[in-house]
Order: structure tokens, then C-alpha cells, then sequence
């Protein structure tokens, strides 16, 4: 709201823009986005191990995550796959993507054998970094 001051008899309509209604849907869209970023993930839900470790730092690009149930299914991203089809699935898909970083997701009652059959499947379909996803505890001894 703009105010004049001074003696001025100019009856002339004020010319500046009133951003206080922007500034308002801005922060309703701020904390819009601030709420629903959280939920936004990749993969599906699995129990994962707690663990003491530092976080990777974020990129531009979503990883391409997979994710091990208790029961051995495979899942790269939401879509299910069986473990005998993981490497005719991956290696297009490293292909594609500029970044060949492959993080896997795997619940705390996997069996650690499936593990890592996974983690061998993804070293033959051609790439070496490989992320375990983990749970941290909040206690960060070192």
C-alpha cells in the first residue's frame, strides 16, 4: 500500500504495484513444496538397517535405485523384476543416463546372500558405483 506525503493536492492514482499478494502466494507455495519434498522418493518401502554414516551429497539427477524386499524380489524403481531379469533390465537403462551410480535399498531382514547377487548383477551390467541406502541412527560417533 503506497502512501503520499507532503501538501500534494494530485488526486492522480498511485502507480506502484502492490506485491503483497505475491508475496503471499509465494509462501504458500514455499511451504507447499517444503512439505511435499519429503515424500517424494524413489523405490518402495523396505525396513532399512540403521547404520552410523555420513550422507552423500545430493545431485541434479534422480538415482536410479533398487530396492530388495524380505522376500528377494527385485524392484528397480517402483517396477517389480524378477532377479534372473535385473541385468537385461539395467544395462539400458546405464546406458541411457549420463551417471552410471546405482543405489540399492534392500530391508533389514534381506537375506545377505540376495544382496549380493544384486550387487554382483549390477557390476555385470556395467557399473562399479554402488550406494546402499541406510536408515540413519542420529548418533554419529566417530
Amino acid at each position: 500500500m503506497a502512501f503520499r506525503i507532503g501538501d500534494s493536492d494530485d488526486s492522480s492514482p498511485i502507480g506502484d504495484i502492490n506485491v503483497t499478494p505475491l508475496v503471499d502466494v509465494m509462501l504458500v507455495l514455499l511451504i507447499i513444496f517444503m512439505i511435499t519434498a519429503p515424500m517424494l522418493h524413489q523405490g518402495i518401502e523396505v525396513a532399512l538397517p540403521q547404520v552410523q554414516a555420513e550422507a552423500l551429497p545430493q545431485r541434479d539427477q534422480d538415482p536410479l535405485v533398487l530396492s530388495i524386499k524380505a522376500d528377494g524380489l527385485v524392484y528397480v524403481a517402483d517396477e517389480p523384476l524378477h532377479p534372473s531379469l535385473l541385468q537385461e533390465r539395467l544395462q539400458p537403462l546405464l546406458e541411457a543416463r549420463g551417471d552410471d551410480q546405482v543405489f540399492i535399498k534392500a530391508d533389514k531382514d534381506t537375506p545377505y546372500g540376495a544382496v549380493a547377487a544384486v550387487i554382483d548383477v549390477v557390476h555385470r551390467a556395467g557399473t562399479y558405483r554402488i550406494g546402499l541406502v541406510t536408515d540413519p541412527t542420529g548418533d554419529r560417533r566417530r
